[in-house]
């Protein structure tokens, strides 16, 4: 087996350093993100200020003052070649969906365009599994790995109208699950009454970045009764721990 390629150190700004792993959406790549993530948790490294994982990067915020960039850069490279720390378990989230009318406004457009029934549309999406790659530019704002390739659609030309939070949306071969009401460039295929950021609940935010997230189907009476219960705090998705290292 071939080597990983070595990392892209790239500066971002003054404070920030952006350690590059790849160039596409693989888990691979993501494993290597998140295993720099927890060796520079564990290493506790003054003056590094946050560090933000994403589908192929990690961006590490620091205090310029304490750290020059070509230290800082020799840091973590003496960090990223050493061995790799066994990650933590991760989460597999369960997560009710509808694809019912009126919560998958734009399902049968998409479907129509890819040769697809709604129905079809909606099995495919709700039996994928997916891993959670990052937050996006919203609190809570999730954006997912593992989108069936039936499913691989253009973004719009054109934002459409404000989606709700909820909202299970898809473009150009990626999905995301809103977590506040936005306009936007995908297209909702349905929509679910967990809340991916609630500021007065422990957590705020449900998921970690890492974490599986597997779709089931559910109708409109029940998305209705969910929903109740979310907003009285009352409701909390099912999830179990996933161990990849056996």
């Amino acid at each position: 087996m071939s080597a990983a390629p070595a990392p892209r150190y790239l500066a971002a700004g003054e404070s920030a350093l952006v350690v590059e792993f790849g160039a596409k959406i693989d888990p691979a790549i993501h494993h290597r993100v998140l295993a720099l993530d927890a060796a520079l948790s564990k290493a506790n490294i003054g003056g590094v200020i946050e560090t933000v994982p994403t589908y192929r990067s990690l961006m590490i915020h620091f205090d310029p003052r304490r750290w020059p960039m070509e230290e800082l850069v020799a840091a973590i490279a003496r960090l990223e070649e050493a061995p790799r720390l066994a990650l933590e378990l991760r989460r597999r989230w369960h997560i009710p969906a509808c694809y019912e009318p009126p919560f998958a406004e734009d399902i049968d457009l998409v479907a129509s365009a890819l040769g697809l029934s709604a129905a079809r549309a909606a099995e495919l999406h709700a039996t994928a599994r997916y891993r959670v790659y990052m937050y996006g530019f919203a609190p809570g704002f999730l954006f997912l790995g593992g989108l069936p390739q039936a499913l691989n659609f253009p973004r719009r030309p054109m934002p459409r109208a404000p989606v709700p939070a909820g909202a299970l949306l898809i473009a150009g071969g990626q999905a995301l699950i809103a977590s506040c009401p936005m306009p936007t460039g995908w297209y909702m295929l349905g929509r679910t009454p967990v809340k991916m950021f609630a500021p007065r609940r422990d957590p705020i935010f449900l998921m970690g970045i890492g974490d599986e997230v597997c779709f089931e189907q559910i109708g409109g009476s029940a998305f209705r009764e969910l929903t109740e219960a979310a907003e009285a705090a009352d409701y909390y998705p099912r999830c179990e721990c996933v161990d990849d290292r056996a």
